[in-house]
């Protein structure tokens, strides 16, 4: 399985403890590095692309964005099993055609998520519950892709989380952090900005809400793992 970096403070959270323990043998891409290669998808079983502080149209400041939409684009063409997480998620619509935009709400901070009908029968989604509190890091959001499925949505952004046919999955929180992770994310930007002014809520305020919902998301984000792990194997496995 493939793992793409998007960004030099990305750890992977619990990403690659949870993917070895559910038996994945993994390649990390640092894609922020130039000159790095993407490998054939022929030779991957699946790709997961995460986060970063970057927008997802910023390709003259960002080359890399455009080989992360061509990588994704043809994941999704090659039914290769495709996991974004928060930029992920947005590359994801973007390599589809749709608009990626500021929202009209940052969101930051542990807040509930609401999951969809369809999602209580999604093989990754159905772990979240109504009102299940995620760790929301991100400004910008995006237009539902054509035929898309919606699985999760929130007071302040309508679209969370979606699938593209059966093998495609875009989400907008970070699943995959864990304690070590958040900790690194937010001296990082605690040392450049106010994150009070910009943000809305301080490090300390977050960290605060983490002692509360920290230890259930990760537990979920884990399963979410383990889930889209079992997705890859029957997708490699002969009808």
């Amino acid at each position: 399985m493939l793992l793409v970096r998007n960004d030099q403070f990305e750890t992977f959270g619990l990403a690659v403890s949870a993917l070895e323990g559910a038996g994945v043998d993994l390649r990390i891409v640092d894609a922020t590095r130039p000159g790095e290669p993407f490998p054939d998808l022929g030779d991957v079983s699946a790709v997961v692309m995460f986060g970063g502080t970057a927008n997802a149209d910023e390709v003259d400041e960002h080359p890399f964005l455009l080989h992360d939409r061509e990588l994704t684009r043809e994941a999704v063409d090659r039914e290769v099993p495709y996991l974004g997480i928060c930029l992920g998620a947005q590359i994801l619509a973007r390599a589809l055609d749709r608009p990626v935009v500021k929202a009209l709400k940052r969101e930051f901070g542990f807040e509930p998520v609401h999951p969809t009908a369809s999602a209580s029968e999604d093989p990754v989604l159905s772990v979240f519950g109504d009102g299940d509190r995620v760790f929301q890091w991100h400004q910008d959001t995006f237009e539902l892709p054509t035929g898309a499925t919606l699985l999760a949505t929130s007071e302040h952004m309508p679209l969370q989380a979606y699938r593209v046919g059966d093998l495609a999955w875009g989400i907008q929180w970070h699943f995959e952090i864990d304690g070590a992770e958040l900790e690194l994310w937010l001296d990082e930007a605690d040392a450049l900005m106010d994150l009070k002014a910009v943000w809305g809520k301080s490090a300390d305020e977050i960290r605060v809400e983490a002692k509360e919902h920290l230890a259930a998301h990760e537990d979920k984000g884990r399963e979410v793992f383990h889930r889209f792990a079992n997705v890859v194997r029957r997708s490699r496995t002969p009808a």
